[in-house]
């Protein structure tokens, strides 16, 4: 694609999400409104349903920019939009966020983030993500906990109050495991045991199965390769970046992981962190065979 056009592309994308968005804002902001003044259950109930197509639709919208991917394989049983489900994926840029929520809008429950709380001040987009519930974490640093103990898991407290939320309807609660966009200098720094991957981050994951671990019927794995240099904002407005190949695995969660606490159950911690450090294995195995040019595995289901 010649530079011209290819900035030209991106500028007309940038200007279809901003649209977008600010006409998706109004009826959200109006029934996040409704829904904030009227504290019937039933009612709430029907607000945050209206609210959920409202973010489909966003999703929905955001189609007539996004590039997706080349080459998408599945792996098990049909997805549900009717039940509830914990969905991960590994993390290289903004745009896993865009091509993920493409690829399962209206396959699955709407997806709930967990959040940096700063984020609740993005413009406009801050009171969006508040609108639709997604709980916003307050990380807090070594000498912040030493200075304030009553700090320490205050993060899980919150966590734990969305999670008895999400139990009012089917949601999809996304958790990006590694924490944090993969680079070459966090991986060192990791000295992470994967080739492709930081090391995986259970402790939210823990949390969601103690309070839903009933609830949830399936873990939606995901892993996203980008074929050369991982796209930034602009360039996956322009459409500048090479093949976008994605797995998605949908997996049973093993029945002792449900329904126990993380905090102060070591045996679930223990199985927790074994069984994510085999899903990370072949997540790395997938991501290599990717790097090699091995993009066509085959779908065993869906």
């Amino acid at each position: 694609m010649l530079k011209p056009l290819s900035y030209l592309r991106g500028l007309f994308a940038g200007l279809l999400l901003v649209l977008n968005t600010a006409v998706i804002c109004v009826p959200l902001f109006f029934f996040a409104l409704l829904k904030l003044l009227i504290p019937l259950h039933s009612w709430r109930t029907a607000c945050n349903h209206v609210l959920d197509t409202i973010q489909g639709a966003w999703i929905s919208g955001n189609r007539l920019w996004l590039r997706g991917p080349e080459k998408v394989s599945y792996h098990g049983a049909p997805l549900r939009k009717d039940r509830w489900c914990l969905v991960t994926c590994n993390h290289q840029a903004w745009a896993d966020i865009f091509i993920v929520q493409s690829l399962l809008n209206r396959q699955l429950p709407q997806m709930k983030f967990f959040l940096k709380q700063e984020l609740l001040w993005v413009p406009v987009v801050g009171l969006c993500w508040w609108a639709l519930d997604f709980p916003f974490m307050k990380r807090y640093n070594r000498e912040q906990l030493k200075k304030n103990p009553k700090k320490l898991g205050k993060d899980l407290e919150t966590a734990h109050n969305a999670c008895r939320k999400f139990r009012d309807r089917p949601v999809a609660i996304f958790n990006f495991m590694e924490g944090t966009r993969f680079t070459a200098a966090k991986h060192q720094q990791q000295k992470s045991p994967f080739a492709h991957l930081l090391k995986p981050k259970v402790a939210g994951t823990g949390l969601v199965l103690d309070v839903m671990g009933k609830d949830l019927h399936s873990l939606v794995d995901l892993t996203i390769h980008y074929q050369g240099k991982v796209p930034g904002m602009l360039a996956l407005l322009r459409g500048d970046y090479g093949q976008v190949s994605v797995q998605i695995h949908q997996r049973e969660i093993p029945p002792e992981l449900r329904g126990r606490n993380y905090g102060s159950d070591k045996e679930f911690r223990g199985l927790l962190q074994s069984w994510v450090h085999q899903l990370w294995e072949e997540k790395d195995q997938t991501l290599e065979k990717f790097s090699a040019g091995e993009t066509t595995l085959q779908s065993t289901g869906g």
